[in-house]
Parts: structure tokens; sequence; C-alpha cells
């Protein structure tokens, strides 16, 4: 009788991925498909070797501490966050992620972002299928001679500095590692990050989320913006207090946002967390400025959706069955560390 394949879980797989890694992986290892949340699926907890999840999956202390023979996680993403590393590697169990996948991507969702409040596209879109082709409240400003500050120049920016002196745009940057030959080439300026609040008219997100990086635009420094600035996001909530960006858009510092993502964007994916009755005061008060910053005119939201090109979901799905299959031959790839 042959051994039993080792189960390898896979969370939140579309229908046409779970065929590919069916193909991939079938003949290595038994695959399990699921959704919804990990700490309900008790049973399989108890049995998995291998787990691939994406962001929206939280794979916490407690739920490693109940999957007593995990060996390797592999995230269908680059960020890491919503894993505990640091007890995975405490409990000896490898996470691998997807270091590139959508440099482009994503810059290209970020301008889409700006270019929808710079022309006030989404305005002209609402409004003009109600039949109604009123100049009125929708002029814009041109991105050639603006200034661009990029916080978080890696594979990401990079590419959005790229793409913005195609506009004609003047670049700061701010980073913890500077390149001086790239910000040379591409035309661009390090800056300190008070610098870059304080000159830019777009200021646009890209930096990792962590306990560091936890609300790095907040109510202190989000009074350096320029009057009237926009503000994108599409690297983590986390990185915008919310309770700051409200009060912002308020009192006319800002002059709008772009946001891909949200704080505490989970819980309005899964409203039902509402209703506990542990559920935090804090977190219910975020839920509700994020209510209200989606009927505000001069806000664009997105849902996450800035990774979600054919070509980059095809680039992550071969990068993460490269990583379990490099695992399963003993030459585990893109470790996180």
């Amino acid at each position: 009788m042959p051994d039993k394949h080792p189960l390898l879980l896979c969370v939140g797989v579309d229908p046409l991925e779970k065929k590919r890694i069916k193909a991939k992986l079938g003949s290595v290892t038994e695959v399990r498909f699921e959704k919804g949340d990990l700490s309900e699926k008790t049973e399989l907890l108890d049995q998995i070797e291998y787990l691939s999840v994406f962001i929206y999956s939280h794979v916490t202390r407690e739920i490693i501490q109940k999957a007593k023979q995990l060996k390797l996680i592999a995230t269908r993403s680059t960020g890491f966050d919503h894993i505990d590393v640091a007890f995975c590697k405490k409990r000896g169990i490898t996470v691998c992620n997807v270091p590139f996948y959508g440099e482009n991507t994503v810059a290209e969702h970020t301008f889409a972002l700006i270019l929808s409040l710079s022309r006030s596209i989404h305005k002209a879109y609402v409004r003009t299928i109600k039949g109604n082709f009123s100049l009125e409240g929708l002029q814009g400003f041109d991105l050639k001679g603006k200034t661009l500050g990029v916080v978080g120049a890696g594979h990401i920016g990079l590419h959005v500095i790229k793409m913005a002196k195609g506009f004609g745009m003047r670049v700061v940057a701010f980073d913890v590692r500077r390149n001086t030959f790239l910000e040379e080439v591409l035309g661009f300026e390090y800056v300190p990050l008070d610098v870059l609040l304080r000159e830019s008219d777009i200021v646009s997100l890209h930096t990792p989320y962590s306990a560091k990086t936890h609300h790095l635009i907040n109510r202190e420094n989000i009074r350096l913006f320029k009057k009237g600035a926009l503000l994108i996001n599409t690297a983590r909530g986390g990185l915008v207090e919310t309770t700051a960006l409200t009060w912002a858009l308020d009192n006319g510092r800002l002059g709008g946002a772009g946001l891909d993502v949200l704080e505490e964007e989970e819980l309005i994916r899964e409203e039902e967390q509402l209703l506990r009755k542990d559920f935090p005061v804090e977190k219910m008060k975020i839920v509700l400025e994020n209510h209200i910053l989606l009927h505000r005119e001069n806000v664009v939201i997105t849902p996450h959706i800035a990774f979600d090109s054919r070509e980059a979901l095809e680039r992550i799905l071969n990068t993460t069955l490269q990583n379990i299959e490099s695992f399963l031959g003993g030459r585990p790839q893109n470790v996180v560390v």
C-alpha cells in the first residue's frame, strides 16, 4: 500500500488556479482547497504540512500552534504581515513569499488613481451616465510640472518614478535605503519624509507594512502636507491613520485621496465580525470612518485590486508553485527572513 501523500491546504484560490495547482502538485501532495477563516478549520489544521494563503488569511500564533505538522507556509503575495513570521521561525516553519510579480502592475494602478483624481474622471463618469454633461466642478490639473513624492523607492516605487518622469513630473523620494546610482539615472531626489510631505503635490505610498511603518502618515505629520495635495495608497491600509486622513480631507489639508487599501479593510469584507460583543471600539471607529470615506467625492476607493492583472496573477501562481516544489525538493527559495 503506497504511503499517504502529505496534505497541502490552499486557502482562497479561484477555479482556474485549482486546476493548475492540482496538475502541478497533485502527484506529490494531497491538495485541499478551502475558503474562509483558518481558525475555523480545526480538524484540517492538525493534518496539514504545507499551507498556501493570500493576504486575507491571518496565520496567527494560535493557528500555528494548532498546525502541529506544519512545515511550510507559501503566501501568494509579496507582503507577509498576515503571518506571524517570528513564531514560525521559533517553530522551524519555513515562510516563502512572492518577492516580484507586479511592480509595473501596481505602478499602473497608482497612476490610474492619480489620473482619476487629477482629471475628475470618477465624478465625470457618474455624472454622464445620468445624462448630465455639465462641466461644472470637473476642472482638473496637469501632472506636468507637479511634484510627486514617493514614499518607499523599492521595486514598485521605482516603476512609479519612471512613469512620473514620463509625465514630466519632478520626483522626490523617501526610503531608509538609498540607491544614489538610480537617483541620478532616473532623475529624482532623496529627501527626508517631512520635506517630501511639504513639497509634494501628490504623495504615493509604496512601503511595506510593519510595526515600524504603522501609521507612517498620522495626525502629526499629515499637517505638513501642502494644502490641497493628493494622497495615494496602493500599499497597505495600516500605513495611514484613518482618523488623520478624514480630518485632513474635512479641513482641506488634503484635496483628495486615491485608496486601493483601507485600514482594517478585512472587517469591511467580513462585517459579521462587527456583531461580536467583544469587538474593539477603536476598530469599530475605523470601520465607520471607512464608510464615510466611501461617500466622499474627492476620494477614489478600489477594493485592493492594484495587483490584480492577468499577467501579475500568472506570475504569482507560477512563483508560488515553484516555492512549494523547491521546498519539497529540499531547496527552499524566496524564504522570508
